[in-house]
């Protein structure tokens, strides 16, 4: 066992901590909560907001407000496990200044009431009938109760879906099926909840025709922790080891921090096949076993340290210990109490809609489902607490072995998470506002762009700390036309990047291509992710949204290089409470003027790899390098076509076609992209 303790930050982000985003206004709401309100109006409303930032607060302003001046007759509140159903309990929401408080009566929380889903359909057909105001029941019991009684059965009602990423526009998902039907029958209000809008099998969670009719309330993490009194530094990493991993667990669990350890599936192949032994295992890591808390059901453990650990288990499956444990857990009494548990140990549980505000360290062992998955057990860690003022995610992953026979696997759950990792750093950085650079150009109200501030002849990068986005000039770059074009580039460029970094031709050819010319992924690549995702824009506004993600993505992958300094792995220390934002401003003066050429011939997944390679063992690597390499193709039909598109608008631009002897590597591949699309034609490869 090694007592090293080590874990490698792919970014390290530190907040300003000004207290905005927990302070109340005279309604008793929060920033994000009177953002939301202000909008209370709109029948179909979707929040995109971090945990922790108050959405199921937010619902009840709304939902109070739809009732009492919208004319609505009931609000149907709807939760993906009955867990969470405990967030929408009674409120006095009057004591703070609403006009109301916001109650929910026993029989009408269909999370806390005996019996299955199907069963409990009889009961939202009472309620429907009935004068109450407000029911709480899971995603499986209003699928049911829609399947049986039909869409009109809920019209003038309000419909609150809670971590709405659940749903997707895939015709096999019965909850988007429904809320289509819904739409379209247009008699409901639809309030929208979430803290990751997009999935993690990169399928649309709307159509977009339901999507557009939708006002999107965002409010991001970078708002929600720079406004917190207490946390002001997160990191985000993983750590690859080798052998079992209860044996190398202790190298990044620190017994001193409050920690939510989710040990693999039993069908990973990071699992010993034997839960139970494992949890014993990572136990006796910890130290001494002292006996079981009869009150609570923890495991006492004597560390070396001599401080006696509270071991939260809810891995076991006794359903005895696990209740007890669980009731334990949930007690509101203790909910302010910090040492009431020091370490909760789960498989399944204590991930969406877990509220343990003391959490520091989110350690994961092995690549979860999907990346949704991921961002919502980081936001276990992230909820602010006095003398909390770092948190922390660690992802622990089996190195790829050349002995074993699913290496290809392996390689798989590698990539797959330093896609969570890209994904997280971009939800985490500020927001970006990114305007073309013409002799119109002038600066925004509110940003502040620096020493000798905007300078008319160069392209310039503001930041206003207020509302935490920045306004970065480009030159060159394409403005969206339509709205849905200019609403995915002002909402929804991370759930573009989400289905970039998620996928494997791109992230395999960015990581491990020596050959690579970045404008293959860039353009190429990114373009037909677009073309699919959004086939309803025409190509300019798909060229429109292609570069402002890439923008997106590539100036947080050059800030996080900056902010970690030269020792990609973390060592450095960013500065003060700006880490990103000055790495921004850094690469911005050090190219000295933006433009789309340049941003499109960076690689944006050459940062991961410096990280990867400072964390993986040199072998290993290589092994992950020759699976990849062994299923690189030549140039397919589609990939010729989209590079032949990109010839003729080189000749546009330049008044020529690409030369086949270019120095230029991009522009040699469009020549040779062109020259195969017409041998493809004549050989009749084309429709």
């Amino acid at each position: 066992m090694t007592d090293e303790k080590k874990v490698v930050p792919s970014v390290s982000v530190s907040y300003a901590r000004n207290g905005a985003s927990t302070k109340a206004n005279s309604l008793g709401m929060r920033p994000m909560q009177e953002r939301a309100y202000e909008r209370r109006g709109e029948p179909y409303l979707l929040i995109k907001s971090p945990p922790a930032s108050g959405k199921s607060r937010a619902l009840m302003f709304i939902a109070l407000d739809k009732l009492a001046h919208q004319g609505l007759k009931q609000a149907i509140i709807v939760v993906p496990e009955k867990s969470i159903g405990a967030s929408f309990n009674d409120e006095p929401l009057s004591q703070y200044g609403f006009e109301a408080d916001w109650t929910v009566a026993p029989k009408w929380n269909l999370c806390n009431a005996p019996g299955e889903d199907g069963g409990k359909v009889n009961s939202v057909g009472a309620f429907l009938d009935s004068s109450d105001r407000v029911l709480v029941c899971t995603h499986a019991t209003f699928r049911f109760a829609v399947d049986r009684f039909g869409v009109e059965a809920f019209d003038d009602r309000l419909i609150a879906i809670d971590e709405f990423h659940h749903v997707s526009a895939n015709p096999d998902n019965k909850l988007g099926a429904h809320l289509g039907q819904f739409i379209a029958r247009d008699r409901v209000h639809v309030v929208a909840m979430t803290g990751s809008y997009f999935r993690g099998d990169a399928e649309a969670v709307l159509a977009p025709q339901d999507e557009a009719k939708f006002e999107p309330v965002t409010y991001t993490y970078y708002e929600q922790l720079n406004g917190y009194e207490h946390l002001k530094k997160l990191d985000i990493g993983y750590y690859f080891y080798s052998g079992s991993y209860a044996d190398d667990i202790l190298a990044v669990l620190d017994p001193n921090e409050k920690t939510i350890v989710h040990i693999p599936n039993v069908n990973s192949r990071e699992s010993t096949k034997d839960k139970i032994k494992e949890v014993e295992h990572i136990i006796g890591a910890l130290g001494e076993w002292q006996g079981i808390d009869p009150a609570t059901g923890f495991q006492l453990v004597k560390a070396a340290s001599g401080k006696v650990l509270r071991i939260a288990d809810l891995v076991d499956d006794d359903p005895n210990k696990r209740d007890r444990v669980s009731q334990a857990l949930k007690d509101p009494t203790q909910k302010n109490n910090r040492d009431h548990v020091d370490i909760i140990i789960a498989l399944g549980m204590a991930k969406e809609g877990f509220d343990w505000i003391w959490c520091e360290h989110a350690l994961t062992v092995g690549y979860r489902s999907s990346l949704t998955e991921i961002v919502q057990i980081i936001g276990r860690a992230t909820r602010d607490a006095p003398g909390k003022e770092r948190a922390r995610f660690t992802n622990l992953i089996a190195e790829p072995d050349a002995a074993e026979s699913v290496v290809s696997e392996a390689v798989n759950d590698t990539l797959k998470a330093i896609a969570a990792s890209l994904l997280m750093e971009q939800v985490l950085a500020p927001r970006f506002n990114f305007t073309p650079k013409n002799p119109q150009s002038g600066p925004m109200e509110g940003f502040d762009y620096g020493q000798g501030n905007y300078d008319p002849n160069r392209t310039n990068i503001g930041f206003n700390e207020e509302t935490g986005q920045f306004h970065i000039e480009i030159k060159g770059l394409a403005e969206p036309k339509s709205k849905e074009a200019a609403r995915i580039c002002s909402e929804d460029l991370n759930e573009v990047i989400a289905s970039f970094v998620q996928d494997k031709t791109a992230i395999e050819r960015g990581l491990f291509d020596e050959e690579l010319v970045p404008e293959e992924l860039t353009q190429l690549r990114l373009g037909k992710i677009i073309k699919d995702k959004y086939p309803e824009l025409d190509e300019e506004d798909q060229e429109a949204v292609r570069q402002h993600a890439i923008a997106a993505l590539n100036l947080t992958q050059q800030a996080k290089q900056i902010a970690l300094g030269d020792d990609s792995g973390g060592a450095s220390e960013p500065s003060a409470n700006t880490a990103l934002i000055d790495g921004v401003r850094k690469f911005a003066m050090d190219v000295r003027e933006l433009d789309i050429d340049l941003i499109d011939r960076i690689n944006p997944f050459g940062e991961a790899y410096a990280i990867l390679a400072k964390t993986m063992s040199e072998e290993s690597l290589k092994q992950v390098a020759a699976a990849i390499s062994a299923k690189r193709t030549t140039l397919t039909p589609e990939e010729a076509k989209s590079l032949a598109v990109r010839a003729v608008r080189f000749k546009k631009e330049r008044g020529r076609l690409p030369s086949i002897s270019a120095t230029d590597a991009w522009e040699k591949k469009m020549a040779e992209g062109a020259a195969a699309f017409v041998r493809f034609k004549d050989e009749g490869r084309y429709d």
